[in-house]
């Protein structure tokens, strides 16, 4: 039994599509391989196989400080233990 098959177009910036392809080959994979691969991920999980999302608002939110720290040039730390200890010392600074 012959399996019937579709040709499908896809628009992609020719750079994209070289580095996609050399990135699949070095996997084994041909850009063609790949795309099936994607769409038989659909089929059988019924949803999107990548995880795509739009950012909630408190995510926002943070992003939008970690901006404004980062233009700011506020204190940085060397590693976790510096960033919590200074974080126990203003917390006892304000009486907690």
């Amino acid at each position: 039994m012959t399996t019937q098959t579709s040709m499908l177009h896809v628009r992609v910036e020719d750079a994209v599509k070289q580095r996609a392809a050399d990135t699949l080959a070095q996997m084994g994979l041909s850009v063609s391989d790949a795309v099936r691969l994607f769409m038989h991920r659909v089929v059988a999980e019924q949803a999107f196989p990548l995880e795509l999302k739009v950012p909630n608002a408190a995510t926002r939110e943070a992003l939008t400080e970690a901006d404004k720290i980062v233009r700011a040039r506020r204190k940085r730390y060397a590693n976790a233990d510096e960033l919590f200890g200074s974080l126990a010392g203003s917390k006892k600074r304000r009486g907690r």
